[in-house]
C-alpha cells in the first residue's frame, strides 16, 4: 500500500500540522481520529489495514489528519469560548488547507469524511455545515451534541453557550435549518451512522438520524451488537461502510 507523510506550518493554526496519505486514487476519505488519537491512529489501530483491499484496488485514498482535541474541546485550561473558536480555526484549516491538498493530489469527484467517537462528531459537524463539498459522511460511535451529559461524558462547555456552539452542534442547528441551497446539498449526501446497541451514544445517534430525516435526508442507520465503541468494531465497520 502506498503511504505518504506530509507536514507543513499552518498559518491558520499557527503550528505544524501532519497527515498520512494511503493509496494512489479513488474516492478521497478525510479521516478524523478519536479524542486521544493522532494522525497515525487509524494505521496503529489497523483500521487502515481493514480497508487495504479497497485502497490497493484504487477505490479509496485515505487522508488521516490530526484532530486537535486537546487544543479544542478537551483543553480545559481555556475558556469554553476560546475552545470553540479554536475548533472554528481547525475547521478553517480543513477547508482551506487540507481539502485543497486532497483535490491537488487526487481529482476524483467523490470526497467523503469519516470518524470514530469524537472524530465522528468532527466529521459530521464539517459535512453537515458544508455539504456542497462532500458526497458522503461515515460516522461510527459518535456523540453529536457535546453539550449533552451522557453517562460519564460531561458537557464539554460546562454550561457555556453561544452562537459558535449552536452552529457547531449538528443536533442544535439542524432543526432550524431552512436554507434551500444547503438543504438541497444535504439531501444528496450519502450518510452512514453506525453505533452499538449498548453504546452510550445510541440515543444521540438515533436523534441525529431523525433530525436528518425531518430535513429530507435519508441516513443509513446501522446498529452493532453490544458495545461497539472500540477499535475492534470500527475495524469491522470500516470495510462495510466506507
Amino acid at each position: 500500500m502506498r503511504r505518504e507523510y506530509r507536514r507543513w506550518y499552518s498559518e491558520r493554526l499557527h503550528r505544524d500540522m501532519e497527515l498520512l496519505i494511503f493509496g494512489h486514487g479513488g474516492a478521497k476519505v478525510l479521516m478524523f481520529p478519536t479524542r486521544d488519537g493522532r494522525f497515525w491512529e487509524y494505521e496503529k489501530l489497523d483500521v487502515v489495514a481493514s480497508l487495504a483491499g479497497k485502497v490497493d484496488a484504487g477505490h479509496l485514498q485515505l487522508f488521516c489528519i490530526e484532530g486537535l482535541a486537546k487544543e479544542t474541546f478537551y483543553d480545559f485550561g481555556r475558556h469554553p469560548a476560546e475552545r470553540i473558536r479554536r475548533h472554528a480555526a481547525f475547521e478553517d484549516y480543513i477547508l482551506n488547507e487540507v481539502l485543497p491538498l486532497m483535490a491537488a493530489a487526487n481529482p476524483h469527484a467523490c470526497t467523503m469524511a469519516m470518524g470514530c467517537s469524537l472524530g465522528a462528531f468532527q466529521a459530521a459537524d464539517l459535512v453537515l455545515r458544508h455539504p456542497h463539498l462532500f458526497q458522503k459522511l461515515v460516522a461510527f460511535s459518535g456523540r453529536y451534541d457535546l453539550t449533552a451529559r451522557i453517562e460519564c461524558f460531561d458537557d464539554l462547555f460546562h454550561g457555556y453557550y453561544d452562537d459558535e456552539v449552536y452552529f457547531h452542534t449538528p443536533t442544535h442547528f439542524l432543526p432550524g435549518l431552512d436554507c434551500p441551497w444547503r438543504l438541497e446539498n444535504l439531501r444528496r449526501l450519502d450518510v452512514v451512522l453506525a453505533v452499538g446497541k449498548a453504546d452510550p451514544f445510541l440515543d444521540n445517534t438515533v436523534h441525529l438520524s431523525r433530525l436528518l430525516a425531518d430535513k429530507g435526508v435519508h441516513p443509513r442507520l446501522h446498529f452493532w451488537d453490544g458495545r461497539a465503541h472500540c477499535p475492534r468494531a470500527w475495524r469491522e465497520m470500516a470495510p462495510l461502510f466506507v
